[in-house]
């Protein structure tokens, strides 16, 4: 390679150093973020194009002087401008590049101008190809694609430069010059380019991933820990939570007057039950706002312990139901560490997941209670209506026939103990079964030979569970308001079925007076509850259904999940 050649190209390498150096001082800041995510959002584009454009016409400032004309690394911003923003961004930034070119003047400005809005249409182009018709995007990263592309660019300007300056033989002469040099350097340049662009990628990449990742899993490790409500328990299971997957050196849990949980460095004076006394804590509750002591501008100071290891505090308030605050969220770091960002970032995230759980939990609680007041309220409903007949019936019995009566008082009492056990929220077949035959005797002897009882309940199902208090209150309601009615005989039926294969237990009158209430009244309470209460422990596919023909009969369906569903 002839000296002058070897002179240019390392003057053309000195100056692509130099905006590689820029280029790695701006890739530290957002500047570079709209880069290593191909968006096409405005804001992005506009960035795109002001970036490249502005290294276009360094790139033609700090040319070198070669006769008239001057050996750049103009091509890479014009090149790589179309590779990030697409053919519309890449020919605006080629237009501009050229046109800068052009009012500088030389026997070459024309060439130039054109050469420079080609090479970017060009790598706008490349973009188009690969996003839309490739669909691989990461190629666009490739510094093997950037060297290639530039390569073909160059090699391209140099033709123009032939085809359009004048005078030709002094356009061939710069040509011979020039074109070894700026294939090498701009080509050698936009792939060191793309390989700096690459990496800052991957490790945004990771960084978000494992911002993420931790995030998620503190989010699933904190999932129902407030079952039991906002106390030391849950919060020393917090608390421990957040020591473990942040990493901080300490953290502690409070409510609006006492620290409730404490883990990590300094434990042996911080104390789960003692008072609030740093005055962050009290701002954080008081003005419900997090308070950041990061231990420079902001000093942290153990209101316990003048050595106290701990420098720094982030406080993040924990808000209840109507944004009261209830509690805090406090995060350590030591004298000897930074506090980092993405922990106070995370702090704050986790204080509006504890939100989230406590609220979720209120509400999970309150359903249940109105569960069980409900249920409580069907049994309160049916027992006194129940028990008045009951009482009757054996009165009546009693004098004729003694033994009979004893067995109708074992009945009732065998009724009456099974309706009192109003916190057993789930029950097998069978005791569903055993309670509904009680208060089934009953019946069949206050009606006589009004009503007859056919059970055909297959054993498999026996040991299937129930939310207790599901089945009575359907056959209560079958002879209520269906077999009662009739002149004729009231034929009640309890069986098993399974259909499109579920197992289905049904209960079955002959009255078909079912009339489909527009909204649970007080004779439709019970069906309502069952209802409900199959819904809230097996899912919507499990409702009560009814079927019902008039005058024929009434069918009240319940589905059971297989047990390995449940």
């Amino acid at each position: 390679m002839p000296i002058n050649d070897f002179t240019l190209l390392l003057a053309l390498a000195q100056q692509m150093s130099v905006f590689l150096v820029v280029a790695y001082l701006l890739s530290k800041t957002p500047i570079f973020l709209p880069l290593t995510n191909l968006s096409p959002r405005l804001p992005n584009t506009v960035t795109i194009y002001l970036l490249f454009s502005a290294f276009c016409a360094l790139g033609s400032y700090f040319g070198v002087l070669v006769g008239d004309a001057i050996a750049n690394t103009r091509a890479i911003g014009a090149v790589l401008g179309g590779l990030f923003g697409g053919p519309t961004i890449g020919y605006m930034v080629g237009l501009t590049g050229g046109l800068h070119r052009y009012y500088m003047g030389g026997f070459t400005d024309l060439a130039c101008a054109v050469s420079t809005t080609a090479e970017g249409l060009l790598g706008g182009l490349v973009h188009y190809y690969v996003r839309r018709r490739s669909h691989r995007s990461e190629d666009l990263f490739s510094p093997l694609l950037a060297f290639t592309v530039t390569l073909v660019a160059e090699a391209m300007q140099m033709g123009l430069i032939l085809l359009i300056a004048k005078p030709y033989d002094q356009a061939l002469e710069l040509v011979k010059q020039i074109a070894l040099p700026m294939l090498i350097a701009n080509s050698c340049g936009a792939a060191l380019f793309m390989m700096m662009i690459r990496d800052r990628r991957r490790i945004y990449d990771k960084y978000t991933s494992y911002s993420s990742t931790k995030a998620l899993r503190l989010a699933q490790r904190m999932v129902g820990v407030f079952r039991e409500g906002f106390n030391n328990k849950s919060a020393e299971k917090i608390a421990k939570v957040i020591y473990q997957e942040i990493g901080v050196s300490a953290v502690a849990i409070t409510n609006t007057k006492e620290v409730l949980a404490f883990t990590g460095m300094g434990s042996d004076h911080h104390k789960a039950g003692m008072p609030i006394s740093t005055g962050q804590t009290t701002l954080a509750i008081q003005e419900n706002r997090v308070v950041f002591a990061n231990g420079l501008e902001d000093q942290y100071q153990c209101s316990i312990r003048d050595n106290c290891p701990l420098g720094s505090a982030l406080v993040v308030p924990i808000r209840g139901a109507e944004n009261e605050v209830i509690g805090t969220v406090k995060l350590y770091e030591s004298k000897r560490r930074l506090f980092l960002n993405i922990n106070r970032a995370l702090g704050e995230g986790i204080a509006s997941v504890l939100t989230e759980q406590l609220t979720v939990s209120r509400y999970l609680q309150q359903k249940q209670l109105l569960t069980e007041a409900e249920l409580k309220a069907a049994k309160a409903q049916i027992s006194p209506h129940f028990l008045f007949n009951a009482l009757n019936t054996i009165s009546a019995v009693v004098r004729r026939d003694a033994d009979a009566s004893r067995s109708l008082i074992a009945d009732l009492a065998l009724f009456l103990r099974n309706n009192l056990k109003s916190n057993q929220q789930l029950n097998s077949v069978a005791s569903e079964l055993e309670h509904t035959m009680a208060y089934l005797h009953i019946e069949q002897v206050r009606f006589a030979d009004r009503l007859e009882v056919d059970v055909d309940i297959h054993d498999d199902l026996m040991q299937q569970v129930l939310p207790s208090f599901s089945l009575q209150p359907l056959v209560e309601n079958a002879i209520k308001h269906g077999t009662s009615k009739l002149l004729e005989t009231g034929k009640l039926k309890i069986y098993s079925r399974e259909h499109s294969g579920i197992q289905q237990i049904v209960v079955e009158d002959n009255a078909g007076l079912y009339q489909r209430p527009e909204a649970p009244s007080e004779e439709g309470l019970g069906m309502h509850i069952v209802d409900m209460r199959l819904r809230h422990e097996f899912g919507g596919e499990y409702c009560l259904k009814v079927e019902s023909e008039p005058q024929q009969f009434t069918r009240m369906v319940i589905s059971l999940p297989n047990k390995e569903q449940h």
